[in-house]
């Protein structure tokens, strides 16, 4: 007479135990009973099952909540049957003949037990349902993913309780909701679901309108989606149960609302037809941000407590994803945002790496970027301060296969030999004081891109030797750390130094010299290339128009005459800076000579403006010689006043009178400006 009781504790099966005959099996919540219930609606001792005249028996032990057979309630001895169901609390005790029988879906079995028993076995993932007293030898079924997640699972057994079916359909349902990419379509989702698994029959979700700010009462909430299985169609919440909802956030469960005009449903002759009403809020956090409406209209489908329950499941599940759509629509637009930004940055970056001019110098500049950019080469760049060694630079990095990677550049020159390394190579927090966190350096920064070393020949000794073996491919430490960091970067230098007489004094690395004069760019300065000027001034002139808003129509002949003679001390970027000040401040719709205010600076290796001394001394009057270095400025500008005056530092009225005074006039092959 062998017998098994599978247990089963709402919609999972917990155990498997054997009957015996001449022992009686006792059931409850002590921890001496055979058979442990952990529920507190199971009495201690609440039922006892044994073999009477050939028949398994149960009989309940006087418990508070009382033993059901089915849907009877036992009194006194109840024989069992094969498949009758025992309930005490909220546990099943299915007795069966046979474990196939009570795991029909179930392939698997336990081997090896004794007197060639084969007995059935449920495995799912990892947790075993054991026969008390044996030990399985043989795994067999397996399952990777759970049937409640399945769309055509459905637990329709009517031994399962409600409450075990709502809690599957809620486990689908919010695994389904996560994968809604819009609020609309979770709306609807959730709805579908409230209507399945409640006894309501027409709803809505409803949410606050987009983009609307202020205090809201919950009667201007917008209608997400909604559903009625019955005609007429879905009827709006009323205007006072949606503001007590707002107001207390708590859900509502409201029966008998016929003729409730506070409550009810009102259908199309003015009468109220719903039996009853939920309205359950939709909170993130403490905030309120929309409300679930369900109403049953059928006599026979009257929403219960167990419906409330689901419902806020389901408003806490609609929150959350409302909540994860949000943000990612929020991380979206900012990453299209982000993506535009460096869309534009990038063509900002190409336009300002265009080299303007058409001199031969340049043309020779274009053919080397074409031929280095490619490759990996370090480059030395050459020049004057402000030729342009950074555009250069520029134009390198979009030349090669790094263009999409990250350009920095950093002046070796603006920081202490402290800061240089920190800014180079980073630091960890605590390194140094004021290091209060971590900082990432340049070379790590610039990564699968360019690094520009502007000045370099201002850095010292101790950070070129360390520089010296980041560029032959060793790793570097942060400032203050031990990790050994490892960086994929091309490296351009730029300085406007003799780095030979810098390698000959000992201020400067020949080793450190040598690896980096790999490809060696010169760029002339603006005075060894006249014709250039020309074109930059036009460009600078229409950039500066269209920053400012101006209309400048060009320059006079004599203003574009002026800008060839002059000598730029500062290069392009001085002649950017005079053009910038000349859009600003010119009169009239052309750039003239007394709208261009040049320095009396000597250029880099050059000397100044004034003729250089005699070299046999002359006596002279002080007044003579005001007379000859005067009438010599304006000879060399071409009697242009306003730039002899601008040379000689005085105002032009002064020169005006100087002219008056020594009776100075211009040669016949002079031109007066």
């Amino acid at each position: 007479m062998l017998a098994y009781l599978v247990i089963r504790e709402g919609t999972k099966w917990s155990n498997v135990f054997r009957l015996t005959a001449g022992h009686t099996v006792t059931v409850g919540r002590a921890p001496t009973n055979n058979i442990v219930l952990k529920d507190e609606q199971c009495s201690r001792h609440h039922a006892e099952i044994f073999m009477t005249d050939g028949h398994w028996t149960v009989r309940d032990l006087d418990s508070r909540n009382g033993t059901l057979v089915g849907n009877d309630r036992v009194r006194g001895d109840r024989v069992l049957a094969h498949g009758d169901v025992i309930r005490i609390a909220h546990t099943q005790l299915a007795i069966v003949d046979d474990l196939a029988q009570a795991f029909p879906d179930s392939s698997s079995v336990v081997r090896g037990l004794p007197d060639g028993e084969e007995t059935a076995a449920s495995v799912v993932g990892a947790e075993t349902v054991q026969l008390d007293g044996y030990e399985p030898t043989t795994i067999t079924h397996r399952r990777n993913q759970t049937r409640y997640l399945e769309p055509d699972h459905e637990p329709d057994d009517v031994s399962v309780p409600k409450v075990g079916r709502a809690a599957t359909k809620l486990c689908r349902l919010a695994f389904e909701l996560a994968k809604q990419t819009d609020v609309s379509s979770a709306a609807r989702l959730a709805l579908d679901g409230l209507l399945e698994g409640t006894n309501a029959d027409a709803g809505a979700v409803l949410l606050v309108p987009r983009g609307k700010e202020g205090p809201h009462d919950g009667s201007d909430l917008e209608i997400i989606a909604s559903r009625s299985d019955r005609k007429p169609s879905y009827h709006r919440v009323s205007r006072f149960l949606a503001g007590t909802v707002w107001r207390e956030g708590e859900a509502v469960l409201a029966r008998n609302v016929v003729g409730d005009s506070t409550l009810g449903i009102r259908d199309s002759k003015g009468e109220f037809q719903a039996t009853s009403v939920i309205c359950a809020p939709v909170r993130q956090g403490n905030e309120v941000v929309g409300l679930v409406h369900l109403y049953a209209t059928d006599e026979e489908r009257v929403l219960d407590p167990d419906d409330l329950e689901f419902t806020l499941a389901v408003a806490e599940n609609v929150a959350l994803a409302l909540k994860n759509l949000s943000r990612q629509q929020e991380l979206a637009e900012h990453l299209s945002l982000s993506k535009n930004e460096i869309i534009q940055l990038r063509k900002r970056l190409g336009a300002e790496s265009e080299i303007i001019g058409n001199s031969p110098q340049i043309a020779q500049i274009h053919q080397q970027i074409a031929k280095v950019g490619p490759s990996r080469a370090t480059v030395l760049i050459r020049g004057e301060s402000g030729v342009g060694k950074e555009l250069v630079a520029r134009a390198m990095h979009f030349a090669s296969p790094r263009k999409k990677g990250p350009f920095v550049c950093l002046n070796c020159a603006a920081l202490s030999e402290t800061l240089l390394e920190s800014e180079l190579f980073g630091h960890e927090r605590g390194a140094f004081t004021g290091a209060t966190e971590r900082k990432i350096g340049k070379f790590e920064s610039a990564h699968q891109g360019t690094l520009m070393l502007d000045e370099i020949g201002e850095m010292s000794p101790s950070i070129q030797a360390k520089f010296l073996r980041v560029l032959e491919g060793h790793p570097f430490e942060r400032v203050g750390g031990s990790q050994a960091i490892k960086a994929d970067v091309r490296v351009i230098a730029a300085t406007n130094r003799d780095l030979e007489k810098a390698v000959g004094e000992g201020k400067f690395r020949r080793d450190l010299y040598f690896r980096l004069n790999v490809v060696d760019i010169f760029v002339p300065p603006l005075r060894k290339r006249p014709d250039d000027v020309t074109e930059l001034a036009q460009h600078f002139l229409e950039r500066f128009n269209s920053e400012t808003g101006r209309r400048i129509r060009g320059f006079t002949p004599e203003g574009m005459r002026l800008l060839r003679q002059y000598r730029w001390p500062g290069n392009v970027r001085e002649l950017k800076n005079v053009v910038e000040r000349a859009v600003v401040l010119a009169r009239t719709d052309f750039i003239g000579a007394d709208d261009l205010i040049l320095s009396n600076l000597a250029t880099t290796g050059e000397s100044g403006e004034v003729p250089p001394p005699q070299s046999v001394f002359e006596l002279t009057s002080l007044a003579d010689m005001e007379a000859r270095h005067v009438l010599a400025t304006l000879q060399e500008v071409g009697w242009n006043k306003s730039r002899a005056a601008q040379v000689l530092g005085i105002e032009r009225s002064t020169l005006d009178r100087k002219i008056r005074r020594y009776d100075l006039r211009p040669s016949p092959a002079s031109h007066i400006g």
